[in-house]
């Protein structure tokens, strides 16, 4: 497949690893493409993005913050529960009881533990998620759809539009760009065959 990724499309997949790693995280998603076609070597893909209000800053804080955020229960998400019938304190209750004090302290549950130099993959390769190989897949298949010899970085962008789920896209809602029109000015911008 990547036989057919442009000098500036293989540009972006290298720089994604780096994305990953300079965020700390053990594999390449589709928040990391994202960031790299933001990147000089993307190409019309990042003047697209750029153009729609987009810079790498934002959206690696954005990236930040929904990863870095914990998913711990509050009271509103207590109350909820005892209106259903569950009482979290007794859970809680029966928790400590059966694994022990530790296993209930939620607000260490809500501290993730930083990683360790030694625990972050070494200079060789980060491996890609499940959702980052079906955006340079269905990169592909835009690139075939639109009779394109070459896979370009507006193709793994397309990729990305089109695969709607990961990371990626949930931080493009977040900036309240439409996928319907980045696609549209995505295709604006590839040669006409």
């Amino acid at each position: 497949m990547f036989e057919r990724f442009t000098v500036e499309a293989r540009a972006v997949v290298v720089q994604a690893q780096q994305e990953a790693r300079s965020l700390g995280h053990t594999k390449i998603g589709t928040e990391h493409l994202l960031l790299s076609l933001l990147g000089a070597d993307a190409g019309e893909a990042a003047f697209v993005l750029h153009s729609a209000g987009l810079s790498a800053q934002d959206l690696r804080a954005r990236i930040q913050a929904l990863v870095d955020t914990p998913a711990a229960l509050g009271p509103d998400d207590a109350e909820a529960l005892r209106a259903i019938g569950i009482d979290l304190d007794a859970v809680l209750a029966r928790v400590e009881q059966n694994f022990g004090v530790q296993a209930a302290d939620l607000e260490a549950a809500r501290q993730p533990e930083p990683r360790r130099w030694w625990q972050l993959p070494k200079g060789g390769h980060i491996p890609f998620s499940a959702r980052a190989k079906k955006v340079l897949e269905l990169a592909l298949r835009e690139a075939v759809a639109l009779r394109s010899r070459e896979l370009r970085p507006e193709h793994i962008l397309l990729g990305l539009l089109r695969e709607g789920e990961g990371l990626g896209s949930r931080v493009l809602a977040d900036a309240g760009i439409d996928a319907r029109v980045l696609r549209e000015d995505v295709l604006a911008t590839l040669p006409k065959v």
